[in-house]
Protein backbone atom coordinates (compact mmCIF):
# COMPACT_ATOMS: atom_id res chain seq x y z
CA UNK A 1 0.00 0.00 0.00
CA UNK A 2 1.37 3.40 -0.95
CA UNK A 3 2.76 6.36 0.89
CA UNK A 4 1.51 9.60 -0.65
CA UNK A 5 5.06 10.95 -0.77
CA UNK A 6 5.77 8.39 -3.54
CA UNK A 7 2.28 7.95 -5.07
CA UNK A 8 0.94 9.41 -8.31
CA UNK A 9 -2.10 11.34 -7.09
CA UNK A 10 -2.00 14.73 -8.87
CA UNK A 11 -4.79 16.62 -7.12
CA UNK A 12 -6.06 19.97 -8.42
CA UNK A 13 -7.62 22.94 -6.64
CA UNK A 14 -9.88 23.81 -9.58
CA UNK A 15 -11.87 21.59 -11.98
CA UNK A 16 -11.40 21.69 -15.77
CA UNK A 17 -13.04 24.78 -17.24
CA UNK A 18 -15.30 22.74 -19.52
CA UNK A 19 -16.45 20.31 -16.80
CA UNK A 20 -20.14 20.33 -15.92
CA UNK A 21 -20.83 16.93 -14.35
CA UNK A 22 -19.85 16.56 -10.70
CA UNK A 23 -18.04 13.30 -11.45
CA UNK A 24 -15.98 14.98 -14.20
CA UNK A 25 -14.93 17.79 -11.86
CA UNK A 26 -14.14 15.67 -8.83
CA UNK A 27 -12.44 12.74 -10.55
CA UNK A 28 -9.99 15.13 -12.20
CA UNK A 29 -9.48 17.20 -9.05
CA UNK A 30 -8.93 14.06 -6.93
CA UNK A 31 -6.21 12.79 -9.28
CA UNK A 32 -8.17 9.74 -10.49
CA UNK A 33 -8.24 10.46 -14.24
CA UNK A 34 -6.54 12.64 -16.83
CA UNK A 35 -7.67 13.54 -20.34
CA UNK A 36 -5.47 12.82 -23.36
CA UNK A 37 -7.87 13.93 -26.10
CA UNK A 38 -11.59 14.32 -26.81
CA UNK A 39 -13.28 11.30 -25.26
CA UNK A 40 -9.94 9.68 -24.36
CA UNK A 41 -9.13 9.27 -20.69
CA UNK A 42 -6.27 7.79 -18.70
CA UNK A 43 -7.06 6.11 -15.39
CA UNK A 44 -4.40 7.03 -12.83
CA UNK A 45 -3.47 4.58 -10.03
CA UNK A 46 -6.13 5.49 -7.44
CA UNK A 47 -8.83 5.79 -10.11
CA UNK A 48 -7.88 2.43 -11.61
CA UNK A 49 -8.19 0.83 -8.18
CA UNK A 50 -11.81 2.00 -8.02
CA UNK A 51 -12.47 0.81 -11.59
CA UNK A 52 -11.07 -2.61 -10.75
CA UNK A 53 -13.24 -2.85 -7.63
CA UNK A 54 -16.24 -2.79 -9.96
CA UNK A 55 -14.57 -5.31 -12.29
CA UNK A 56 -14.00 -7.74 -9.42
CA UNK A 57 -17.60 -7.55 -8.21
CA UNK A 58 -18.84 -8.19 -11.74
CA UNK A 59 -16.39 -11.07 -12.28
CA UNK A 60 -17.43 -12.80 -9.07
CA UNK A 61 -21.13 -12.63 -9.88
CA UNK A 62 -20.58 -13.78 -13.48
CA UNK A 63 -18.52 -16.75 -12.31
CA UNK A 64 -21.23 -17.61 -9.77
CA UNK A 65 -23.78 -18.25 -12.57
CA UNK A 66 -21.37 -20.33 -14.64
CA UNK A 67 -19.83 -17.65 -16.85
CA UNK A 68 -16.55 -18.51 -18.55
CA UNK A 69 -14.15 -15.59 -18.93
CA UNK A 70 -12.32 -15.15 -22.23
CA UNK A 71 -10.89 -12.29 -24.31
CA UNK A 72 -11.80 -11.31 -27.89
CA UNK A 73 -10.01 -8.76 -30.07
CA UNK A 74 -11.03 -5.15 -30.53
CA UNK A 75 -9.68 -5.12 -34.09
CA UNK A 76 -11.98 -7.26 -36.24
CA UNK A 77 -12.64 -8.09 -39.90
CA UNK A 78 -15.39 -5.87 -41.30
CA UNK A 79 -17.01 -8.80 -43.09
CA UNK A 80 -18.78 -10.22 -40.02
CA UNK A 81 -20.27 -6.79 -39.34
CA UNK A 82 -21.40 -6.59 -42.95
CA UNK A 83 -23.17 -9.94 -42.58
CA UNK A 84 -25.16 -8.73 -39.59
CA UNK A 85 -25.99 -5.43 -41.27
CA UNK A 86 -24.22 -3.34 -38.64
CA UNK A 87 -21.22 -2.16 -40.69
CA UNK A 88 -23.14 1.01 -41.57
CA UNK A 89 -23.43 2.12 -37.93
CA UNK A 90 -22.11 5.67 -37.90
CA UNK A 91 -20.38 5.37 -34.52
CA UNK A 92 -18.39 2.29 -35.61
CA UNK A 93 -14.72 3.04 -36.28
CA UNK A 94 -13.72 1.68 -39.70
CA UNK A 95 -10.23 1.41 -41.18
CA UNK A 96 -8.10 -0.45 -43.73
CA UNK A 97 -4.75 -2.14 -43.19
CA UNK A 98 -1.70 -1.96 -45.48
CA UNK A 99 -3.19 -4.71 -47.65
CA UNK A 100 -6.39 -2.67 -48.01
CA UNK A 101 -8.41 -5.19 -45.97
CA UNK A 102 -11.48 -3.67 -44.30
CA UNK A 103 -11.38 -3.70 -40.50
CA UNK A 104 -13.40 -2.26 -37.63
CA UNK A 105 -12.68 -1.34 -34.02
CA UNK A 106 -15.43 -3.11 -32.12
CA UNK A 107 -17.93 -1.12 -30.06
CA UNK A 108 -19.43 -4.41 -28.84
CA UNK A 109 -18.68 -8.09 -29.49
CA UNK A 110 -21.86 -9.84 -30.69
CA UNK A 111 -20.31 -10.46 -34.10
CA UNK A 112 -17.06 -11.85 -32.70
CA UNK A 113 -18.61 -14.18 -30.14
CA UNK A 114 -21.20 -15.49 -32.61
CA UNK A 115 -18.43 -16.11 -35.15
CA UNK A 116 -16.73 -18.36 -32.58
CA UNK A 117 -19.99 -19.97 -31.51
CA UNK A 118 -20.68 -20.97 -35.11
CA UNK A 119 -17.34 -22.80 -35.14
CA UNK A 120 -17.55 -24.49 -31.76
CA UNK A 121 -21.22 -25.27 -31.02
CA UNK A 122 -22.26 -28.42 -32.88
CA UNK A 123 -24.78 -30.27 -30.75
CA UNK A 124 -27.53 -29.64 -28.23
CA UNK A 125 -25.07 -31.13 -25.74
CA UNK A 126 -22.92 -28.01 -26.16
CA UNK A 127 -25.73 -25.82 -24.80
CA UNK A 128 -26.41 -23.80 -22.69
CA UNK A 129 -23.22 -21.76 -22.41
CA UNK A 130 -22.24 -18.37 -20.96
CA UNK A 131 -19.13 -16.54 -22.17
CA UNK A 132 -17.92 -13.13 -21.06
CA UNK A 133 -14.94 -10.79 -21.16
CA UNK A 134 -13.72 -7.37 -20.06
CA UNK A 135 -12.46 -5.56 -23.12
CA UNK A 136 -11.83 -2.10 -24.50
CA UNK A 137 -14.58 -0.77 -26.76
CA UNK A 138 -14.17 1.98 -29.34
CA UNK A 139 -16.98 4.31 -30.33
CA UNK A 140 -16.84 7.27 -32.69
CA UNK A 141 -18.85 9.36 -30.27
CA UNK A 142 -19.97 12.61 -31.93
CA UNK A 143 -20.01 14.60 -28.68
CA UNK A 144 -17.73 13.18 -25.97
CA UNK A 145 -18.52 14.85 -22.65
CA UNK A 146 -18.99 14.51 -18.90
CA UNK A 147 -15.61 12.96 -18.20
CA UNK A 148 -15.76 9.15 -18.27
CA UNK A 149 -19.53 9.09 -18.75
CA UNK A 150 -19.47 9.57 -22.53
CA UNK A 151 -16.14 8.63 -24.12
CA UNK A 152 -14.71 7.26 -27.35
CA UNK A 153 -12.84 4.45 -25.62
CA UNK A 154 -13.93 2.51 -22.53
CA UNK A 155 -13.78 -0.90 -20.89
CA UNK A 156 -16.97 -2.94 -20.85
CA UNK A 157 -17.89 -6.32 -19.49
CA UNK A 158 -20.02 -7.99 -22.11
CA UNK A 159 -21.43 -11.47 -21.63
CA UNK A 160 -23.28 -13.73 -24.05
CA UNK A 161 -25.57 -16.66 -23.39
CA UNK A 162 -26.23 -19.43 -25.93
CA UNK A 163 -29.28 -21.67 -25.66
CA UNK A 164 -31.32 -24.23 -27.60
CA UNK A 165 -34.57 -22.27 -27.79
CA UNK A 166 -36.53 -19.27 -26.55
CA UNK A 167 -37.31 -20.93 -23.21
CA UNK A 168 -33.63 -21.61 -22.62
CA UNK A 169 -32.74 -18.04 -23.55
CA UNK A 170 -35.31 -16.75 -21.05
CA UNK A 171 -33.84 -18.95 -18.31
CA UNK A 172 -30.31 -17.62 -19.00
CA UNK A 173 -31.68 -14.09 -19.10
CA UNK A 174 -33.31 -14.48 -15.68
CA UNK A 175 -30.08 -15.85 -14.23
CA UNK A 176 -28.28 -12.75 -15.48
CA UNK A 177 -30.98 -10.49 -14.05
CA UNK A 178 -30.32 -12.04 -10.64
CA UNK A 179 -26.56 -11.66 -11.10
CA UNK A 180 -26.87 -8.02 -12.16
CA UNK A 181 -29.18 -7.21 -9.28
CA UNK A 182 -26.58 -8.64 -6.89
CA UNK A 183 -23.78 -6.69 -8.61
CA UNK A 184 -25.53 -3.39 -8.07
CA UNK A 185 -26.53 -4.21 -4.51
CA UNK A 186 -22.86 -4.89 -3.79
CA UNK A 187 -21.65 -1.61 -5.32
CA UNK A 188 -23.71 0.44 -2.87
CA UNK A 189 -25.37 2.47 -5.64
CA UNK A 190 -29.00 3.51 -5.76
CA UNK A 191 -30.34 1.84 -8.90
CA UNK A 192 -33.37 0.79 -10.94
CA UNK A 193 -33.85 -2.05 -13.40
CA UNK A 194 -36.11 -0.62 -16.10
CA UNK A 195 -37.78 -1.71 -19.29
CA UNK A 196 -35.48 -0.73 -22.18
CA UNK A 197 -35.42 -0.39 -25.94
CA UNK A 198 -33.43 -2.88 -28.06
CA UNK A 199 -32.01 -0.08 -30.25
CA UNK A 200 -29.15 -0.97 -32.59
CA UNK A 201 -28.61 -4.30 -30.78
CA UNK A 202 -31.81 -5.75 -32.15
CA UNK A 203 -33.62 -8.71 -30.61
CA UNK A 204 -36.87 -9.26 -28.75
CA UNK A 205 -36.53 -7.45 -25.41
CA UNK A 206 -34.21 -5.49 -23.14
CA UNK A 207 -33.70 -4.06 -19.66
CA UNK A 208 -31.45 -1.24 -18.52
CA UNK A 209 -29.89 -0.60 -15.14
CA UNK A 210 -30.13 3.05 -14.17
CA UNK A 211 -28.39 5.00 -11.40
CA UNK A 212 -30.48 8.08 -10.55
CA UNK A 213 -28.55 11.35 -10.38
CA UNK A 214 -28.73 14.92 -11.66
CA UNK A 215 -26.03 14.37 -14.30
CA UNK A 216 -27.96 11.55 -15.96
CA UNK A 217 -28.67 11.81 -19.68
CA UNK A 218 -31.53 9.32 -19.53
CA UNK A 219 -34.99 9.79 -18.11
CA UNK A 220 -36.64 7.06 -16.03
CA UNK A 221 -40.42 6.75 -15.75
CA UNK A 222 -41.74 5.44 -12.42
CA UNK A 223 -45.25 4.71 -11.19
CA UNK A 224 -46.67 3.99 -7.74
CA UNK A 225 -47.32 0.35 -8.64
CA UNK A 226 -43.60 -0.20 -9.21
CA UNK A 227 -43.43 0.00 -13.00
CA UNK A 228 -40.13 1.44 -14.25
CA UNK A 229 -39.06 2.10 -17.83
CA UNK A 230 -36.77 4.23 -19.93
CA UNK A 231 -38.78 7.27 -21.03
CA UNK A 232 -38.14 6.30 -24.68
CA UNK A 233 -40.17 3.11 -24.18
CA UNK A 234 -43.09 5.02 -22.66
CA UNK A 235 -42.99 7.70 -25.37
CA UNK A 236 -43.13 5.03 -28.04
CA UNK A 237 -46.09 3.29 -26.38
CA UNK A 238 -47.99 6.56 -25.94
CA UNK A 239 -46.98 7.91 -29.33
CA UNK A 240 -45.79 11.24 -27.90
CA UNK A 241 -42.58 13.22 -28.23
CA UNK A 242 -42.24 14.47 -24.64
CA UNK A 243 -43.38 13.38 -21.20
CA UNK A 244 -44.20 15.45 -18.14
CA UNK A 245 -44.52 14.52 -14.48
CA UNK A 246 -48.06 13.66 -13.50
CA UNK A 247 -48.98 12.50 -16.99
CA UNK A 248 -50.94 9.25 -16.89
CA UNK A 249 -49.57 5.99 -18.23
CA UNK A 250 -51.44 2.69 -17.95
CA UNK A 251 -53.90 4.41 -15.65
CA UNK A 252 -51.33 5.86 -13.24
CA UNK A 253 -49.60 9.22 -12.88
CA UNK A 254 -45.90 9.04 -13.68
CA UNK A 255 -42.83 10.40 -11.93
CA UNK A 256 -39.70 11.29 -13.93
CA UNK A 257 -36.12 11.01 -12.71
CA UNK A 258 -32.79 11.65 -14.43
CA UNK A 259 -30.40 8.71 -14.39
CA UNK A 260 -27.15 7.31 -15.76
CA UNK A 261 -27.42 4.08 -17.71
CA UNK A 262 -24.81 1.83 -16.12
CA UNK A 263 -25.73 -1.53 -17.69
CA UNK A 264 -28.03 -3.08 -20.27
CA UNK A 265 -29.16 -6.60 -21.12
CA UNK A 266 -30.76 -7.80 -24.36
CA UNK A 267 -32.70 -10.84 -25.54
CA UNK A 268 -31.14 -11.23 -28.98
CA UNK A 269 -33.00 -14.33 -30.10
CA UNK A 270 -31.56 -15.44 -33.45
CA UNK A 271 -30.62 -11.89 -34.54
CA UNK A 272 -26.91 -12.79 -34.84
CA UNK A 273 -26.90 -16.59 -35.04
CA UNK A 274 -28.88 -16.58 -38.28
CA UNK A 275 -26.64 -14.30 -40.42
CA UNK A 276 -23.44 -15.78 -38.94
CA UNK A 277 -24.49 -19.41 -39.11
CA UNK A 278 -24.53 -20.38 -35.42
CA UNK A 279 -26.53 -23.63 -35.57
CA UNK A 280 -26.62 -26.93 -33.72
CA UNK A 281 -28.12 -30.39 -34.16
CA UNK A 282 -30.98 -31.16 -31.75
CA UNK A 283 -31.83 -34.52 -30.15
CA UNK A 284 -33.43 -35.68 -33.41
CA UNK A 285 -30.55 -34.66 -35.65
CA UNK A 286 -32.36 -31.61 -37.01
CA UNK A 287 -30.45 -28.37 -37.49
CA UNK A 288 -31.59 -25.48 -35.28
CA UNK A 289 -30.50 -21.88 -34.74
CA UNK A 290 -28.81 -20.98 -31.44
CA UNK A 291 -30.76 -18.53 -29.29
CA UNK A 292 -28.68 -15.74 -27.74
CA UNK A 293 -28.79 -12.89 -25.26
CA UNK A 294 -26.15 -10.29 -24.38
CA UNK A 295 -25.36 -8.51 -21.14
CA UNK A 296 -23.23 -5.36 -20.82
CA UNK A 297 -21.99 -3.29 -17.90
CA UNK A 298 -19.66 -0.28 -17.92
CA UNK A 299 -17.34 -0.12 -14.89
CA UNK A 300 -16.42 3.50 -15.66
CA UNK A 301 -20.07 4.51 -15.58
CA UNK A 302 -20.58 2.72 -12.26
CA UNK A 303 -17.61 4.65 -10.83
CA UNK A 304 -18.92 7.99 -12.13
CA UNK A 305 -22.42 7.24 -10.84
CA UNK A 306 -21.02 6.56 -7.37
CA UNK A 307 -19.28 9.94 -7.40
CA UNK A 308 -22.46 11.67 -8.58
CA UNK A 309 -24.70 10.06 -6.00
CA UNK A 310 -22.61 10.47 -2.86
CA UNK A 311 -20.34 13.51 -3.33
CA UNK A 312 -20.73 16.55 -1.11
CA UNK A 313 -19.29 20.07 -1.21
CA UNK A 314 -15.95 18.77 0.07
CA UNK A 315 -15.39 16.02 -2.48
CA UNK A 316 -16.03 12.35 -3.18
CA UNK A 317 -17.57 9.97 -0.62
CA UNK A 318 -17.09 6.43 -1.87
CA UNK A 319 -19.35 3.51 -1.02
CA UNK A 320 -17.31 1.05 0.99
CA UNK A 321 -17.22 -1.55 -1.80
CA UNK A 322 -15.70 0.84 -4.37
CA UNK A 323 -13.27 2.96 -2.34
CA UNK A 324 -9.66 3.01 -3.59
CA UNK A 325 -8.48 2.45 0.00
CA UNK A 326 -10.28 1.53 3.19
CA UNK A 327 -8.33 4.04 5.28
CA UNK A 328 -6.69 7.39 4.60
CA UNK A 329 -4.07 7.78 7.35
CA UNK A 330 -2.87 11.34 7.97
CA UNK A 331 0.39 11.90 9.82
CA UNK A 332 0.82 15.28 11.52
CA UNK A 333 4.44 15.76 12.46
CA UNK A 334 7.83 15.90 10.83
CA UNK A 335 10.03 12.82 10.34
CA UNK A 336 11.84 11.86 13.53
CA UNK A 337 9.20 13.26 15.89
CA UNK A 338 7.30 10.97 18.30
CA UNK A 339 4.03 11.63 16.47
CA UNK A 340 5.52 10.62 13.13
CA UNK A 341 6.94 7.44 14.66
CA UNK A 342 3.48 6.69 16.07
CA UNK A 343 1.89 7.26 12.62
CA UNK A 344 4.49 4.94 11.06
CA UNK A 345 3.58 2.27 13.62
CA UNK A 346 -0.13 2.65 12.86
CA UNK A 347 0.58 2.35 9.12
CA UNK A 348 2.71 -0.78 9.51
CA UNK A 349 0.16 -2.31 11.85
CA UNK A 350 -2.76 -1.74 9.49
CA UNK A 351 -0.83 -3.16 6.55
CA UNK A 352 0.15 -6.25 8.53
CA UNK A 353 -3.51 -6.67 9.46
CA UNK A 354 -4.66 -6.59 5.84
CA UNK A 355 -6.25 -3.10 6.01
CA UNK A 356 -5.73 -1.27 2.70
CA UNK A 357 -4.30 2.08 3.75
CA UNK A 358 -3.18 5.22 1.94
CA UNK A 359 -0.60 6.96 4.13
CA UNK A 360 -0.18 10.72 3.84
CA UNK A 361 3.40 11.05 5.06
CA UNK A 362 4.10 14.29 3.15
CA UNK A 363 5.55 17.39 4.75
CA UNK A 364 2.41 19.52 4.37
CA UNK A 365 0.10 21.40 6.71
CA UNK A 366 -2.82 19.70 8.42
CA UNK A 367 -5.41 21.75 6.52
CA UNK A 368 -4.07 20.76 3.13
CA UNK A 369 -3.85 17.10 4.10
CA UNK A 370 -7.41 17.05 5.47
CA UNK A 371 -8.78 18.82 2.38
CA UNK A 372 -7.17 16.28 0.06
CA UNK A 373 -8.41 13.38 2.18
CA UNK A 374 -11.97 14.68 1.92
CA UNK A 375 -11.55 15.27 -1.81
CA UNK A 376 -10.39 11.67 -2.43
CA UNK A 377 -13.19 10.32 -0.24
CA UNK A 378 -11.87 7.13 1.39
CA UNK A 379 -14.47 5.91 3.92
CA UNK A 380 -12.29 6.30 7.03
CA UNK A 381 -9.72 8.95 7.91
CA UNK A 382 -7.35 8.27 10.78
CA UNK A 383 -5.19 11.10 12.11
CA UNK A 384 -2.08 10.71 14.24
CA UNK A 385 -0.49 13.88 15.62
CA UNK A 386 0.74 15.45 18.84
CA UNK A 387 -2.77 15.51 20.31
CA UNK A 388 -3.11 11.80 19.58
CA UNK A 389 -0.09 11.11 21.77
CA UNK A 390 -1.39 13.38 24.52
CA UNK A 391 -4.85 11.78 24.51
CA UNK A 392 -3.62 8.26 23.80
CA UNK A 393 -6.13 7.92 20.95
CA UNK A 394 -6.10 7.98 17.14
CA UNK A 395 -8.61 10.49 15.76
CA UNK A 396 -11.25 8.92 13.50
CA UNK A 397 -13.50 10.60 10.94
CA UNK A 398 -16.12 8.80 8.83
CA UNK A 399 -16.15 10.41 5.40
CA UNK A 400 -19.89 10.03 4.73
CA UNK A 401 -21.39 12.93 6.65
CA UNK A 402 -17.92 13.89 8.01
CA UNK A 403 -18.90 12.36 11.36
CA UNK A 404 -16.34 12.04 14.14
CA UNK A 405 -16.14 8.52 15.57
CA UNK A 406 -14.74 7.53 18.97
CA UNK A 407 -10.96 7.50 18.97
CA UNK A 408 -8.96 4.27 18.84
CA UNK A 409 -6.43 3.60 21.62
CA UNK A 410 -2.82 4.43 20.71
CA UNK A 411 0.08 3.09 22.82
CA UNK A 412 2.30 5.75 24.36
CA UNK A 413 5.40 3.87 23.27
CA UNK A 414 4.62 2.20 19.94
CA UNK A 415 7.92 0.34 19.73
CA UNK A 416 7.27 -1.22 23.13
CA UNK A 417 3.73 -2.18 22.08
CA UNK A 418 4.96 -5.21 20.24
CA UNK A 419 5.75 -3.98 16.74
CA UNK A 420 2.96 -4.55 14.25
CA UNK A 421 0.22 -7.13 14.61
CA UNK A 422 2.20 -9.27 17.03
CA UNK A 423 1.38 -6.84 19.86
CA UNK A 424 -1.94 -6.87 21.71
CA UNK A 425 -2.59 -3.18 20.98
CA UNK A 426 -1.72 -3.71 17.32
CA UNK A 427 -4.31 -6.46 17.08
CA UNK A 428 -6.82 -4.26 18.88
CA UNK A 429 -6.19 -1.45 16.38
CA UNK A 430 -6.80 -3.74 13.41
CA UNK A 431 -9.99 -5.13 14.96
CA UNK A 432 -11.32 -1.64 15.73
CA UNK A 433 -10.68 -0.34 12.22
CA UNK A 434 -12.13 -3.48 10.66
CA UNK A 435 -15.31 -3.19 12.74
CA UNK A 436 -15.71 0.46 11.78
CA UNK A 437 -15.16 -0.39 8.11
CA UNK A 438 -17.70 -3.19 8.07
CA UNK A 439 -20.36 -0.93 9.54
CA UNK A 440 -20.05 1.67 6.78
CA UNK A 441 -22.40 1.97 3.75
Amino acid sequence: MPRLSAYLLPTEREPPAEAEATSHKLMVRAGLIRQMGAGMWTWLPAGWRVHQRVVQIVREEMDAIGGQEMLMPVLQPAEVWRKTGRLAIEELFKLRDRRDAELVLAMTHEEAVTFHAAQTIRSYRDLPRILYHFQVKERDEPRPRAGVLRTREFVMKDAYSFDRDAAGMQDSYERHVGAYDRMFERTGLRWYRVQGDVGMMGGVGAHEYMAPCAAGEDLVVLTESGYTANAEVVRAELGVGELSAGERFRGEPIRLEKAIEVANIFKLGTRYSEPLGARYLDEHGAEQLVWMASYGIGPARVVAAAVEQFADEHGISWPRALAPFAVHLVALGRPGTPEREAADWVYDTLLAGGIETLYDDRDLGAGEKFAEAELLGCPLRLTVGRRSLQDGRIEVQIRRGRAQAPGIPLPSDCDAAGGTQSGELGQALVRAVDELWRGLP
